[in-house]
């Protein structure tokens, strides 16, 4: 058996992982069986609705649609925090 070349540099040499910025969109519909919703604010409202999806279907819940689309995004798109956190993580893999 013949090996190309390139394949067997490929396979030798360890990848290098690339560092991007991506705009993630996730949509869940679901239905659940909870008490007081309602009453929670945002920030918890989105925490147990998260946690319940993640635990999947049962008895409670009941997943009807889920749709992800994600998107990579320039750097001058992204805040200038997360800029910084791309430079720190590319230096400290040696990316360019």
């Amino acid at each position: 058996m013949k090996l190309c070349s390139t394949n067997v540099h490929s396979a030798v040499q360890p990848s290098t992982p690339q560092v991007g910025i991506y705009e993630c969109e996730v949509t869940l519909k679901f239905r659940l069986i909870e008490e007081e919703l309602a009453q929670c604010d945002r920030d918890q409202l989105l925490q147990i609705l998260i946690d319940a999806y993640s635990y999947g279907s049962d008895n409670y819940l009941e997943p009807l649609h889920a749709d992800v689309k994600v998107n990579e995004v320039t750097e001058l798109e992204a805040s200038p925090e997360m800029r910084r956190q791309v430079i720190r993580l590319r230096n400290a893999s040696g990316l360019k």
